[in-house]
């Protein structure tokens, strides 16, 4: 079983639309699953393939749920059980799929947070703008808000991804998907400052990426978070904020301003718009909240 398992994982490094990190979870989640199956006297020993049955499957949910593996998670491995079972049933190699019907357990749903405009203005803000790194926090901050961008599509930006007369950026998401995504003037504003301030730098290390840091490299998604927790430090916000919050916060500030719900769901890169109407919950709670504290009779 471990040589299918590699052979799968193989043609996954393989297909255009899984990103590596996609590639680290499949591997992660089916060697859980076959150190499960080999037992403790010997974790590394391979496994029969035709033996894994449903009744296998379901024993492995159990555990995972006796580890304390959240749901979401245990949901996960699950999926990528079923994957890794149809490939062979494609190839030949499995007559049916185990896992398939093995039920995900329920999770607790969990609504994104969002910032209120006043905090986000102080975020953005935050960065010192009389020094060239300054210039380059806010500006990534300001894209980060103005675009929605998760962590990994700010930090893979290049420079040619951004056009200026449009006011538009080439984004690539999840599954490789990419997508053109609008930015307002004061991002635009911002970037511009950051370029000119960090053009020496540039034409020295010859990077093609969009943000660098000090040493002139791409920067990465942990520098990215670092200089969020500052700003966030310098904006007195008494709250934990992580990048992804602007993400949320400006998905929840379009919608609350009247876009349409299929248009946030292409600003975001959304596969499914059933992702994008949990935001439609996070609107419907603040307008309770905003009631029960305006309304003399609520």
């Amino acid at each position: 079983m471990r040589d299918r398992i590699q052979e799968f994982l193989d043609v996954l490094a393989l297909d255009r639309d899984q990103s590596p990190h996609t590639v680290r979870s499949y591997a992660k989640d089916l060697s859980d699953l076959l150190a499960f199956l080999a037992g403790d006297d010997d974790p590394a020993a391979d496994f029969p393939l035709e033996t894994v049955d449903a009744r296998r499957i379901r024993s492995w949910v159990a555990d995972m749920h006796a580890r304390g593996l959240a749901p979401a998670t245990v949901g996960r491995r699950l999926s990528a059980a079923r994957a890794f079972f149809r490939w062979l049933g494609r190839e030949g190699l499995a007559d049916d799929n185990p896992a398939a019907t093995v039920k995900n357990p329920k999770s607790p749903e969990r609504l994104p947070g969002r910032l209120d405009v006043e905090d986000v203005q102080a975020v953005l803000e935050a960065p010192d703008p009389a020094t060239p790194a300054g210039l380059r926090d806010r500006a990534l901050l300001e894209l980060t808000y103005a675009c929605g961008l998760r962590v990994s599509e700010l930090v893979g930006l290049d420079l040619d991804d951004v056009g200026f007369t449009d006011r538009t950026a080439r984004v690539l998401g999840k599954g490789r998907k990419e997508r053109i995504v609008p930015f307002g003037r004061k991002a635009a504003a911002a970037v511009r400052a950051y370029l000119a301030a960090f053009a020496p730098l540039r034409e020295k290390s010859g990077e093609e990426a969009l943000f660098l840091n000090q040493r002139g490299g791409r920067l990465t998604d942990r520098s990215v978070r670092r200089i969020l927790d500052a700003a966030v430090e310098r904006a007195a916000l008494m709250r934990g904020v992580h990048p992804h919050l602007l993400r949320h916060s400006f998905a929840t500030h379009l919608l609350e301003s009247g876009m349409d719900l299929r248009a946030i769901q292409e600003l975001l890169g959304h596969a499914r718009l059933s992702t994008t109407q949990r935001y439609t919950k996070v609107s419907l709670e603040r307008i309770l909240e905003v009631y029960d504290q305006a309304h003399p009779r609520a």
